[in-house]
């Protein structure tokens, strides 16, 4: 019986969760499921970043910053440009919509700036498919 009501008389699963969620049950398991980014960040083993080095205003600093460590690292497992890239796609994803649209249009230039400083290709943009008639 939650909050006064039958399990059997909530009908759903889904309901049954929303009402335990509300007396507090989930509450612990869910406070973990939502650090395990921070968790990541703190103790990855693929870069030793800068500190501020998101918070650049210049997207090629960002993307400097990026590229002298990932090739610095003796602890990444793949090629210094996707581990640069992974941890700048990485923070953006984690970010989400928390992040200041200036500075995600930031961000988003200085995978650019990596690809150029790397010397990998830019990507083109995608173009919208008309609608068809």
């Amino acid at each position: 019986m939650l909050l006064g009501v039958p399990l059997a008389a909530l009908g759903r699963a889904a309901d049954a969760q929303a009402v335990r969620r509300q007396e507090g049950d989930i509450s612990v398991a869910s406070a973990k499921r939502r650090r395990w980014s921070q968790r990541v960040t703190e103790t990855s083993n693929a870069l030793d970043l800068e500190p501020g080095v998101f918070t650049h205003h210049d997207p090629r600093r960002t993307a400097r910053s990026l590229k002298r460590s990932a090739e610095r690292s003796r602890r990444r497992k793949t090629d210094p440009f996707r581990s640069a890239m992974s941890m700048l796609t990485f923070y953006l994803n984690r970010a989400g919509a928390q992040l200041p649209p200036e500075q995600r249009a930031r961000l988003e230039a200085a995978k650019d700036e990596l690809r150029d400083l790397f010397g990998k290709p830019r990507l083109k943009p995608r173009r919208r498919s008309r609608a068809r008639t």
